[in-house]
């Protein structure tokens, strides 16, 4: 029999040819298949997989060398604290993404009173969970244009109970609605067209959750332009950009909106991460 020890060394060296964290992704993907804790598969280096086991284990470990991502050979990813449903239709959740929310929830925390928000372009639904969960004054109507992503959308929010405060609707971008948003929040794709075809994300998570047209702002400047007549008076959009689109993008919301004030917001590792635009 071959103990854990020396399947987990194995999968670690097939795994080094293009990870990072061979090491990390054969625990994670280890602690899957067995149903146990990732720290449990470092303790136990003597266990010896059964033959069910084993199969399962080289059928993932064979996805992963040809290159399919972690989170969807497992089917889920960790987002601001909570396990999240993945799949091929939709974008693998960044910890990036983590401070859009951290912000749309500290200025949520501002008010009493509740408050409607739109998410945009959902894919898992991690940001309309994150919110949901954290703040239970919110109302969330989650929006994708992709059927297949709200599906797995609304997994998530049956996952974590919020079915009662989040709405999954299938909209190209802001949903129909009849009472203005207090707040717009949207991880858009905003990497331009050529960058993205030389990434080595191209091709393994859905372009359409990626490709943000020539300079990256197509889809970004449509949803903006939208969002202007269904955004409540003193409400907030809040969008997660690329770095280098952060003085591009501030120029234009300023000449669009010179009432609004529109800021620049750095992440942990002070890049340029989000545009915040504050309604009076």
């Amino acid at each position: 029999m071959t103990d854990l020890a020396q399947i987990l060394r194995k999968a670690t060296q097939s795994l080094s040819r293009n990870s990072d964290t061979p090491l990390l992704d054969s625990q994670t993907l280890f602690a899957h298949v067995l149903d146990r804790p990732r720290a449990w598969v470092s303790a136990h280096p003597e266990f010896e997989p059964s033959a069910d086991e084993s199969a399962r284990l080289e059928s993932a470990l064979q996805r992963l060398t040809k290159g399919e991502p972690l989170p969807y050979v497992i089917g889920q990813w960790e987002f601001f604290g909570l396990d999240f449903y993945v799949s091929p239709a939709t974008l693998i959740p960044r910890p990036e993404t983590e401070l859009l929310v951290e912000y749309a929830l500290q200025w949520l925390g501002k008010s009493r009173r509740k408050m409607l928000a739109a998410d945009i372009g959902t894919g898992c639904g991690c940001i309309a969970v994150a919110l949901s969960r954290n703040d239970l004054c919110v109302s969330v109507i989650a929006s994708d244009i992709s059927f297949q992503a709200l599906k797995v959308a609304s997994r998530n929010v049956e996952r974590h109970g919020c079915a009662g405060r989040i709405s999954c609707i299938q909209a190209d971008l802001i949903p129909p609605v009849s009472v203005p948003f207090d707040l717009i929040v949207a991880n858009l794709p905003y990497i331009p067209t050529g960058v993205l075809r030389n990434l080595a994300v191209y091709g393994k998570e859905p372009d359409a959750a990626l490709d943000g047209g020539t300079d990256g702002l197509f889809v970004i400047r449509r949803m903006i332009d939208s969002a202007l007549s269904c955004i409540a008076p003193g409400g907030l959009i809040l969008l997660e950009i690329d770095p280098s689109q952060a003085d591009s993008i501030q120029a234009d919301l300023l000449q669009k909106l010179p009432t609004a004030d529109v800021r620049i917001l750095r992440d942990l590792a002070h890049h340029d991460r989000l545009v915040a635009v504050q309604f009076h």
